[in-house]
């Protein structure tokens, strides 16, 4: 079994997924749109450009998400995507680059648990928590 993260999203997936790829150093697997898919008529019209499903490999993690039709976009709540990693001055940079544009909830530093652990919430709504083992 394997439980991976899957973001949901008002319009901007792809822009955040480049965004994931680039900083996480992931692999972005697939990108499905709305349009031309059996499910296009789900969105109004206009939309379908957007983002019905996307996959990225993280190492081997997954992380997936897509823009939900409007009428089912909920903003994030109650939950929060956690990176765990061994290099402080790397879990440093992913946590800036993750919170430039968002919002500090805690600031990125030691702890008594982890040599540097930070969270935010991105530009995009998504709460990240980073935690240096």
């Amino acid at each position: 079994m394997r439980v991976h993260p899957y973001l949901s999203f008002n319009g901007q997936c792809e822009e955040a997924f480049r965004f994931y790829e680039k900083t996480l150093g992931g692999k972005i697997q697939e990108f499905f749109r709305w349009e031309g898919s059996p499910m296009e008529k789900d969105m109004p019209p206009g939309l379908g450009k957007r983002i019905m499903h996307v996959t990225m490999i993280v190492d081997n993690d997954i992380l997936s998400g897509a823009d939900a039709p409007p009428q089912y976009y909920t903003k994030t709540d109650g939950m929060t995507v956690t990176i765990g990693l061994k290099d402080t001055a790397e879990g440093e940079r992913i946590f800036n680059a993750l919170a430039e544009g968002g919002t500090v909830k805690m600031k990125f530093g030691p702890t008594f648990w982890s040599k540097g652990f930070g969270m935010c919430i991105d530009r995009w709504g998504i709460p990240w928590m980073i935690n240096c083992e």
